[in-house]
């Protein structure tokens, strides 16, 4: 089975923020992204990349994933953003106005050069793509794919909307082909989708309807600007007991089935068989992460002994 890392909530943190920098320990979010794009002005960009090469550096008893957010490789910055934070060891990049697979195939081959010279293994960062203009969208499926690099997409609905000249609106009825394309091309490849942020940190409920919405996309997180969002989400991503309890329920059913020498068997008037099968491993799977349940679901239990 594939590592099954959680990837609920990513904390957006400025580099350019020492006192938030050195709280990022204390976030009990999955991961962080540190930003040197968006959240830092045109005239702090050098500072702010070596005060977070000096963060990383120390921060070495990680308890969480950490990505740094590029500029993008076509501005002035982004290359000197990869050459000062990679010798410091992110787990990967996020790479903005990731538009095209070329861009994606640069920084891929950037990053095998950087590890080369480290004295990394090949594959040792990974890449985030940021999906965020209609260009991303359309060209969203042969990003996907273009580099083993990539462990998960992410829509990035503010700048999505500003290419699109629209406006963003709680309801989010504008971003529904966009967020579902940026997912049929992950579930595609095999990635994680992860939704953008939702802007308005005082509106919780507003938080929670839509991170219901996007659960139930098929989205398997969200980032966000605020340390207050991170419960709200991982309240919503989190098995429900009763979806626990029926997942466990599907797996005695078909253990019970292939003891039979059947793949099909009834559970309480409806037919289990391998889809159902593959869903009910998933929310155990999900569940063991969240420390719901003890145990992980053998491989041989979902496609059954050869």
């Amino acid at each position: 089975m594939a590592d099954f890392r959680l990837r609920r909530s990513l904390l957006y943190v400025p580099g350019n923020m020492p006192s938030m920098l050195q709280n990022i320990h204390l976030f009990e979010c999955d991961g962080v992204i540190i930003d040197l794009e968006d959240a830092v002005p045109l005239n702090e960009k050098d500072a702010a990349r070596t005060l977070v090469k000096r963060f990383l550096e120390n921060y070495t008893d990680r308890n969480k994933e950490v990505l740094v957010r590029i500029n993008p490789l076509q501005s002035k910055w982004g290359l000197n953003d990869l050459k000062e934070v990679l010798p410091a060891l992110p787990d990967g990049i996020r790479l903005p106005k990731a538009d095209t697979p070329e861009i994606v195939e640069r920084l891929d081959t950037l990053l095998t050069e950087f590890e080369e010279e480290l004295g990394l293994e090949i594959g040792r960062f990974g890449i985030l793509p940021s999906i965020e203009s209609a260009s991303g969208v359309i060209n969203v499926i042969d990003i996907a794919r273009t580099s083993t690099r990539i462990f998960a997409l992410a829509f990035g609905a503010e700048d999505y909307t500003a290419s699109m000249e629209i406006e963003r609106t709680k309801g989010g009825e504008e971003l529904f082909n966009a967020r579902t394309r940026v997912l049929w091309a992950a579930k595609a490849v095999g990635i994680q989708a992860l939704d953008s942020i939702f802007a308005d940190v005082g509106d919780m409920e507003g938080l929670r309807r839509e991170t219901e919405l996007i659960k139930t996309l098929g989205y398997t997180g969200k980032c966000l600007v605020n340390p207050r969002q991170i419960d709200v989400i991982h309240e919503v991503f989190a098995p429900k007991k009763e979806e626990i309890e029926y997942a466990l329920q599907v797996i005695d059913a078909i253990k019970r089935a292939r003891l039979m020498g059947t793949g099909v068997i009834s559970l309480g008037g409806k037919m289990v068989d391998a889809p159902v099968v593959k869903r009910a491993a998933r929310v155990l799977r999900t569940a063991h992460a969240h420390g719901l349940v003890d145990d992980i679901i053998d491989e041989e239990v979902i496609y059954g002994a050869e």
